[in-house]
């Protein structure tokens, strides 16, 4: 990763586009502190199956178990809303 400034940057623009361009990111600095990045583009993409399979493929597994139960998105009974959380609720547990 390399530093320019804000002055030297707008001279090198294009050289720092082509250092991004090959997976290089370059910090702009203003007095100093960073202030922004150029950095690679990353293509938006969608699920890469192929690779899912491979792992699954890797590790033995057969076959995917997948099961939503029909009611998982009904609301909440209200006295389960409305019920306070015991006062240790946030506090770490030990394993018996």
């Amino acid at each position: 990763m390399s530093t320019v400034s804000i002055k030297d940057g707008k001279n090198r623009f294009s050289e720092l586009v082509r250092a991004a361009e090959g997976g290089e990111t370059v910090t702009v600095t203003r007095n100093g502190e960073p202030v922004c990045a150029i950095v690679p583009y990353k293509k938006k993409g969608g699920t890469n199956w192929e690779a899912g399979e491979k792992y699954l493929r890797d590790h033995g597994i057969e076959r995917i178990e997948g099961w939503i139960s029909p009611d998982f998105d009904d609301p909440l009974p209200e006295d389960f809303l409305i019920t306070p959380l015991p006062e240790d609720f946030d506090k770490p547990r030990r394993r018996k």
